[in-house]
């Protein structure tokens, strides 16, 4: 019997990668967080497989839920929105598994920060514009930041941010970089990413906020902020460079000093 910490992307079901559609479809118990898993996601699971909400549920809930499963020797899919990897309250989860022995597997998913990217019609990296990307997200009721991740200090990079879990303090996030960035550095919030219901609101810092709350965008969205999203004039990568020595098979020749 093994657990599959499935990545359930952003919301479209065509979205799943096929591992992530083979084990859904094959998994006699499957436990889903509540409205971030849309019904689709859900339309592959087995007739006869028990089909669970945890979104209500404490964390010692769903471990018992997951032990009587081992138990009868059943698979379970534990479906995440986006990728395992980035805010999927996964380790706690793990720990509990590994103290009963019960086996693992993570499956990786396409995150919102890629679908929102995507949407937006935007590389997230731009030769001689931005180079590095920032996953975060700001303090709040669920947990504190540790010290040194604040905006205020991650801004001091200029790299390209993308800000999860915090379109309800949208005013908060801009004040917090607006510093850094300049009110005329480009901004976009994607709400619902992939979904039917998706919202796209592009900006800067200036406008941003009071776009976003003119949208009655609270939750569910990613905000991303960069000169990436406004980048234009800028040359083409080395990739695509003639000056880029290649062997006949396109790679890359190393330069040798």
């Amino acid at each position: 019997m093994t657990v599959f910490f499935i990545g359930a992307g952003p919301g479209a079901a065509d979205l799943l990668t096929l591992r992530a559609d083979r084990l859904i479809r094959s998994c006699r118990v499957c436990l889903y967080a509540g409205s971030i898993v849309p019904p689709e996601v859900l339309e592959g699971c087995p007739e006869d497989a028990e089909v669970i909400n945890t979104a209500r549920m404490p964390l010692d809930e769903i471990t018992e839920i997951i032990a009587r499963a081992d138990a009868a020797g059943h698979d379970v899919a534990r479906l995440q929105s986006g990728d395992p990897s980035v805010y999927s309250a996964l380790a706690e989860q793990a720990r509990r598994l590994t103290a009963l022995g019960i086996d693992y597997e993570i499956v990786p998913g396409v995150a919102s920060f890629s679908a929102a990217a995507a949407v937006l019609g935007h590389e997230l990296t731009v030769p001689t514009v931005g180079q590095t990307v920032i996953l975060t997200r700001v303090s709040g009721r669920a947990s504190a930041m540790p010290e040194g991740e604040d905006l205020a200090t991650l801004g001091a990079s200029k790299a390209t941010l993308c800000i999860h879990l915090a379109a309800h303090d949208i005013e908060r996030v801009v004040s917090e970089l607006v510093d850094n960035y300049g009110v005329d550095c480009p901004a976009a919030v994607v709400a619902f990413a992939s979904r039917p219901e998706e919202q796209i609101i592009r900006g800067t810092l200036q406008t941003i906020a009071q776009q976003t709350i003119d949208a009655g965008i609270t939750r569910t969205a990613i905000i991303i902020v960069g000169q990436v999203l406004g980048a234009s004039g800028f040359p083409d990568s080395y990739l695509y460079s003639d000056d880029r020595p290649r062997d006949e098979h396109g790679r890359t020749i190393p330069c040798v000093q």
